[in-house]
């Protein structure tokens, strides 16, 4: 049966230093660029009906450097809007706001768990439509594609907080007697 691929993007500068980077475009660091390319030899001999990525640099070329073609840039790809904390740690967020959390709370200026949600349904639904095809890639950042794993399992955007994703990992969505499951996450 044919799989979604979750691709989260290389090293950034802010990655590294766990700023929070939504709409700021920011090119692969030197390491990011090497996670990148190692992704290429993971992903040899593999197929895609469809690769829908991130309009953002850093996801882009971490598609280019894996040896990923895309189909399509979607927007709703685009990484947890962060507003107001954008480029700030959570570490600085919690000075000010010591009970603050993503997963439940949103951001300030930015988008809310439901919002964000709602975005990555509308990639999930256009993604298993492509599936009958055979794979989709989906390449993007760290948070949406958390929340596009809970969701793919009828989760909450918030369950995707108990969903660790590291720089360049794949993750993969699929089915078990017809029903969504994660096949396997943060590989």
């Amino acid at each position: 049966m044919a799989e979604i691929v979750l691709v989260r993007h290389g090293h950034t500068e802010w990655s590294a230093a766990h700023r929070h980077t939504s709409y700021t475009d920011l090119d692969l660091s030197p390491d990011g660029e090497r996670q990148a390319r190692d992704l290429r030899d993971r992903l040899a001999g593999r197929t895609f009906a469809a690769v829908l990525a991130s309009p953002r640099r850093r996801a882009l070329r971490t598609a280019e450097l894996a040896g990923l073609t895309v189909t399509t840039v979607d927007d709703d790809l685009a990484e947890w809007d962060y507003g107001d904390y954008e480029g700030r740690t959570t570490a600085e967020i919690h000075a000010d706001r010591p009970d603050w959390n993503l997963w439940t709370d949103g951001a300030p200026g930015g988008e809310t768990p439901d919002r964000i949600g709602t975005r990555l349904d509308r990639v999930l639904a256009r993604a298993a439509t492509l599936l009958a095809g055979g794979d989709v890639a989906l390449v993007a950042h760290g948070h949406c594609l958390r929340v596009t794993g809970a969701r793919w399992i009828a989760l909450p955007p918030a369950a995707g907080g108990r969903l660790r994703l590291d720089t360049a990992t794949l993750s993969a969505l699929g089915h078990e007697h017809s029903r969504p499951v994660i096949l396997r996450w943060n590989t």
